[in-house]
């Protein structure tokens, strides 16, 4: 298979246009070019009076290959395999079906993995199934009605599934196509397979949630939701099983492999592996606040005169600056056309995030603005230290804002200046439960107003209007990763053996991809090893 890459089309051009394209850079008439798919797909609007889209494409041909490619003399063209998952050989002997912890994307493509091997794996979820959670998130939003077990961070499908379900991430690794085909193949748009930037949305991701569900059923695995792991059974430095509780019956279950695909919000379930000698070190995290923008603004930011045209969307944006002290700033999963949410997990905790549907077409933009928390902040060496440092945080936010789960929120403008907002301008915030127009410093740590205040100035060069006085911040954003690392060795197993910690939760994922492809690797781990 031949790909050609930088392949140039105007917004106004019709993809059809591609394959003469192709056999222009290669040389050949068309009629030799037999397929071909597009790879990748981005906007390029480096030059704001060119803004166009490039296109990587895989061609297949009916003439020689390596004699097309050696006679174009491209450095756009080059040979490629097309890319094919292969599951490794079992070597598992054990007759105890494995367990996995947790529902959402490490969790189910470790399940999905592990299935497709013939292991018919248990996976134990704390939240309830798609639609009941929809449900309790919806009571939560609109009467503040928190279900501990069932919120934005608990339930079928993980923390990713009330997110723009975006797909990018910064890890490189063959298992991502595998992750992009299986949530296509479960109902996520096409476009995920090619596009640059891509994103499923909150309103389709509960349907793919449960055609993975539904395919790990039919291949003999498990998936039993409201059911809460509250202990592991070990002996001799071995698993031999887990208790959990399921609607009110404390069960057992015999197992010699439990994958921990428990995600960044079960702090329950992380203390519970502390006290069973896990090894567990303190890890890095972050905390900011939400900034919301008018997506109008954003997308004249990026695309200037072209900004508004039907095939372009919502524009986005990534920013990173380094501001005071040096401590790094970013942004971070940026939703346009989107809302800010309520993502409160605790009772007395205020926490925000930010989602967007497949449309993205709200009238606001917005993103984490994050600034990074090292172990020498935390308030102390113990290794949950950063745990206990996210709740004070949450439950200070909580206590600013009235103690109703309304949000600490304040202008940019005036967040700038440091003076206590009053009154909204021309940007309505979308975070649901409402907000509290207060000043940030009061829940948020010095060290992170500071360096927000510096990035927010920097980061205005960058993106005209980033710097919007009426923008508004809402506060704070705190589980955008985890704050500890429970250690495993390269077995992928921790000091207890038989147990993976896994994903986000367990510190060595970022996101719905690379979360994803850890439960792979997990998956895999498990099947190598011949117990």
């Amino acid at each position: 298979m031949i790909r050609i890459n930088e392949i140039k089309l105007s917004l106004d051009e019709d993809e059809n246009l591609l394959k003469a394209k192709a056999s222009k850079i290669l040389k050949i008439n068309s009629k030799y070019i037999t397929g071909l798919t597009i790879f990748k797909k981005s906007v390029d609007a480096r030059k704001k009076d060119d803004v166009h889209f490039s296109y990587s494409v895989d061609v297949e041909i009916s003439l020689d290959e390596n004699q097309i490619v050696s006679k174009c003399k491209s450095k756009k063209v080059s040979l490629v395999k097309p890319y094919k998952y292969e599951m490794p050989s079992c070597e598992r002997k054990s007759d105890f079906r494995p367990i996995i912890v947790g529902f959402g994307p490490a969790g189910m493509l470790a399940g999905l993995i592990l299935a497709e091997a013939g292991l018919r794996p248990i996976i134990l979820e704390r939240g309830k199934g798609i639609d009941e959670r929809q449900r309790d998130v919806n009571e939560f939003w609109t009467k503040a009605k928190l279900d501990e077990d069932s919120n934005v961070q608990f339930g079928e499908g993980g923390a990713g599934t009330f997110s723009d379900g975006k797909l990018t991430t910064g890890i490189k690794s063959p298992f991502i196509r595998k992750v992009l085909e299986e949530l296509y193949e479960a109902g996520a748009p096409e476009e995920i397979l090619y596009s640059s930037k891509p994103h499923i949305g909150t309103d389709r991701l509960a349907v793919v949630v449960k055609n993975i569900r539904k395919k790990i059923e039919r291949l003999g695995g498990e998936v039993r939701l409201e059911c809460r792991v509250d202990e592991l059974l070990v002996a001799n430095g071995f698993i031999h099983g887990v208790r959990y509780t399921c609607r009110g019956n404390q069960l057992d279950l015999e197992a010699d492999s439990v994958i921990m695909a428990i995600g960044h919000s079960a702090r329950d379930t992380v203390e519970m592996m502390f006290r069973h000698g896990c090894e567990i070190i303190q890890k890095a995290f972050s905390v900011g606040a939400r900034i919301e923008h008018p997506q109008s603004l954003i997308n004249k930011a990026q695309y200037g005169s072209f900004a508004g045209h039907p095939k372009l969307g919502a524009a986005d944006y990534k920013l990173a600056c380094h501001g005071l002290h040096e401590r790094g700033a970013y942004t971070f999963c940026m939703c346009p056309g989107g809302t800010v949410v309520a993502a409160a997990s605790e009772k007395g905790g205020v926490i925000v995030n930010g989602m967007s549907s497949l449309a993205r077409d709200g009238e606001n933009a917005n993103s984490a603005l994050l600034v990074g928390i090292e172990p020498k902040d935390f308030p102390s060496e113990h290794p949950l230290a950063g745990i206990y440092y996210q709740r004070e945080i949450e439950q200070r936010a909580f206590e600013l804002a009235g103690g109703d789960y309304k949000a600490p929120a304040q202008l940019v403008g005036d967040f700038l200046k440091g003076e206590k907002s009053t009154s909204l301008g021309n940007v309505e915030p979308t975070y649901p439960l409402g907000v509290t127009l207060t000043s940030l410093d009061k829940c948020l740590p010095e060290k992170v107003t500071k360096t927000m205040r510096s990035a927010i100035v920097e980061m205005d060069k960058k993106l005209s209007g980033f710097a919007l006085y009426d923008a508004v911040l809402t506060a704070p954003e705190t589980r955008s990763s985890s704050s500890v690392r429970i250690l495993r060795d390269e077995l992928l197993q921790c000091n207890i053996r038989g147990v993976y910690p896994c994903g986000e939760g367990a510190g060595y994922a970022g996101g719905i991809v690379s979360a994803a492809v850890d439960g792979i690797k997990c998956a895999h781990a498990v099947l190598s090893d011949e117990h």
